[in-house]
């Protein structure tokens, strides 16, 4: 697990005077990872990092010769339309380059890289990387016994839940950035009542307040990675927003899991904060007294003492009338990753246990990041439970489930005491009808 280390400390300040801003996601502390060009032109999408109002052009910093040693070397590997290639160096590499960056962007610093910024008013992003697997794990206990209670009265938790990390693959094809027009899926389901299911739009579509894990240097097929190892496979994290049609989960997920409920959308913040810029955040990881303690594969001293990390997250709704309006999303609910039953870690450990290859690039899903009080509830099914008590927003709308034309926001941050706050941008998703012509 990363160290804190200079580029922590809560007293410096950048020669990039929007990094200063109070509250600001991006200071000089963070320097998150994106792919990007600029809006409106055929650019080559390249790697940049985040510096308040503005992205430091990595492609640019090679060309012009501001950086050495193994900080170019990571430099040349995000300059490409992907960070896979980063990702891969591992956190040596990554750590290099942001030590160098740090310094270089510091006040009183020469501002070399002052010709490397680009406004990030005037980019768009791309996917971060090219993500070959994707699997969605269901860490949050709260989320899992509320969601159970809802499709499994009589059993609410499953008693593997407390051993096991449990996740399922989901499809990277279908995974995009925010920004994401998302269309209303279509799909099997079995009306309230009836004996016989019908193809139809889902009339449940739901949102997932999740963060997104992404792996660094890879595994040997065949080779687990320990738990005191794992965080060295993970190069950072994201928001995640994985999409899901309630009611044709509800009618496909046994015995298998999630399938079309799922495979349909997933979308992701374009900003990675690295595992070393949480360093600061780390939590002593701990369970109830009365749970089952971990197999020994997915516990460690070290584990224990700062496996948990306090992200928290929240998620906002602007209908379309809202939008008409001008007026902001309205916040539905806020959580943190720190309430996770499993760790990154853990995840990183249990999916590799069976000698499963992850690669550079690959994505891991946390599953929806709800906490003990159901106001810190990550999705419309737990809010408004299973659609019973729907909720009212500020404007008077009411909502079970996601509508047409709604957008869906999630935002996330760290900050504690002796520590400058940092964040992970937004990520932006907008529901589009489902198609006129269903299947046939």
């Amino acid at each position: 697990m990363s160290e804190l280390n200079e580029t922590h400390d809560p007293e410096l300040s950048s020669w990039v005077s929007s990094a200063n801003t109070p509250g600001h996601d991006f200071p000089l502390q963070n320097l998150p990872f994106a792919v990007f060009r600029r809006k409106g032109t055929d650019e080559a999408w390249r790697g940049g990092v985040a510096i308040g109002d503005d992205i430091v052009d990595l492609a640019a910093c090679v060309v012009a010769g501001h950086l050495k040693g193994m900080a170019l070397e990571a430099a040349r590997a995000a300059s490409g339309d992907a960070l896979n290639a980063l990702m891969a160096l591992g956190p040596g590499a990554a750590s290099a380059l942001r030590l160098a960056l740090s310094r270089a962007l510091r006040t009183g610093a020469d501002r070399v890289l002052a010709d490397c910024l680009v406004p990030q008013a005037g980019a768009e992003f791309a996917l971060p990387a090219r993500i070959g697997d994707y699997t969605d794990f269901y860490t949050s206990v709260h989320h899992a016994t509320r969601v159970g209670a809802l499709f499994r009265p009589d059993a609410p938790l499953l008693p593997n839940y407390k051993w096991v990390p449990i996740g399922y693959h989901g499809r990277s094809s279908s995974i995009g950035v925010s920004g994401q027009a998302v269309r209303r899926p279509t799909g099997q389901v079995l009306p309230a009542g009836a004996q016989a299911p019908v193809v139809a739009p889902s009339a449940r579509l739901d949102y997932e307040l999740e963060l997104g894990v992404f792996v660094g240097p890879g595994n040997a097929l065949g080779e687990p990675i320990g738990l005191d190892e794992a965080e060295a496979h993970v190069f950072g994290m994201c928001l995640l927003n994985d999409w899901s049609a309630r009611d044709v989960q509800g009618w496909e997920y046994q015995p298998l899991g999630p399938f079309l409920a799922k495979n349909f959308a997933t979308t992701v913040s374009p900003w990675i904060v690295t595992m070393e810029a949480l360093a600061p955040f780390r939590l002593p990881w701990s369970r109830p007294d009365t749970d089952p303690e971990p197999l020994p594969y997915l516990d460690s001293p070290a584990h224990r003492t700062r496996a948990a990390i306090d992200i928290r997250v929240s998620a906002a709704l602007q209908t379309p009338a809202m939008r008409a309006r001008g007026e902001a999303p309205a916040r539905l609910s806020e959580s943190s990753f720190r309430h996770a039953y499993w760790s990154v870690a853990q995840m990183v450990a249990h999916h590799t246990v069976n000698g499963c290859n992850l690669q550079p690039g690959d994505l891991l899903g946390t599953g929806t990041q709800s906490g003990p009080d159901e106001t810190e509830s990550g999705s419309l099914v737990e809010l408004t439970r299973g659609g019973r008590q729907p909720l009212t927003l500020p404007d008077g709308e009411q909502r079970t489930f996601l509508e047409d034309g709604d957008q869906v926001t999630f935002s996330g941050w760290c900050e504690r005491p002796g520590a400058r706050r940092i964040g992970f941008g937004r990520v932006d998703g907008t529901v589009l009808p489902a198609r006129q012509a269903g299947p046939r």
